[in-house]
């Protein structure tokens, strides 16, 4: 059953629960349903009525995922498509791609399809917005979420331009046409979120990666850009930055030890005890799709453990 935030703080009161609950429902609008989104990461054809623990918050709504075949990007689309929106997923990854959509669209539904998009042609980015539109009749959600980390280079003269072009070409220039193109078909509806991936790397550099770090700067930038400009329209234009995540783009399709590299990644952070997934970052993608953030505009959601809030060093003696 589809229940409003309103109702569902009725239901909290009348429950005894405390006002600090009530709070914590403002960030987390689907706390209150919430089943382990892993448990539904992984659909198959026998378990799909998982989706029924969900409050569909995304009812009715239409949303285009770029680099959604797999990682962050996959965790997003299967999120939405459990609260009950349409989903597109726009990749280069074409099998894994339309196994996902196969498996979203498992319980003989036509609301997941698959378009071949490399968000650095824009021919690619404004057919896979048409043919949503053509197929659903709407977008109301754009999730530029497609990018590469580049190779690691800490020596700046050593850094072939490129390489750096070809880093920006997709985490900027990428994300640009997808914002782009959305915004051409969101205009005249007047509505429509479009949510950026960006970075930890948007906010506080490191000693190497210069490329990637320079176009997560960028993207943060862009998405505050086309919130002045869009918000006349009632479109809202977020980011969400996270820390280091298992997902493929991280690893370069290497095989990586898990437990290894959440010790590692987890010296850095203050936040302990837990450890940041794809469905994490969903998570946030999820409240800035939703209506829940209905005011929120020029944001950059940072989730990160407390990763840019300070400093690891000791302080000095004396």
């Amino acid at each position: 059953m589809c229940m409003s935030v309103e109702e569902r703080r009725r239901r909290r009161k009348g429950k005894g629960f405390h006002s600090s609950s009530l709070v914590r429902d403002e960030y987390h609008p689907n706390r209150s349903c919430r089943t382990k989104v892993a448990d539904f990461l992984s659909w198959s054809s026998s378990d799909s009525d998982k989706a029924s623990n969900c409050v569909s918050i995304l009812k009715g709504k239409v949303a285009l995922i770029t680099g959604a075949a797999s990682g962050i990007g996959l965790a997003t689309a299967k999120l939405f498509h459990c609260h009950g929106a349409k989903v597109v997923i726009a990749d280069i990854q074409d099998e894994l791609g339309r196994q996902a959509c196969r498996e979203m669209s498992s319980d003989g539904s036509d609301d997941a399809m698959y378009f071949h998009c490399d968000v650095t042609i824009e021919q690619d980015v404004a057919g896979a917005i048409d043919g949503t539109v053509a197929k659903f009749g709407k977008l109301d959600i754009m999730y530029n979420n497609a990018g590469i980390i580049g190779p690691s280079c800490p020596s700046v003269p050593d850094i072939e331009k490129s390489m750096f072009e070809r880093v920006l070409s997709v985490n900027v220039v990428g994300g640009f046409l997808g914002a782009k193109h959305a915004a051409r078909v969101m205009i005249p509806a007047r509505q429509g979120s479009i949510i950026f991936t960006a970075s930890v790397a948007s906010v506080k550099a490191g000693r190497s990666r210069h490329a990637y770090c320079t176009s997560k700067h960028a993207v943060a930038g862009l998405c505050k850009s086309m919130a002045v400009d869009l918000g006349e329209f009632g479109i809202r234009v977020n980011c969400v930055s996270p820390y280091a995540v298992l997902t493929p783009l991280f690893t370069g399709g290497n095989s990586v030890d898990e437990s290894q590299f959440y010790t590692e990644t987890n010296k850095h952070v203050f936040l302990k005890g837990m450890n940041l997934k794809p469905e994490d970052v969903a998570e946030a993608a999820l409240y800035f799709a939703s209506d829940d953030s209905k005011y929120i505009s020029g944001h950059n959601l940072v989730i990160d453990g407390g990763f840019t809030i300070g400093s690891h060093l000791k302080p000095l003696n004396g």
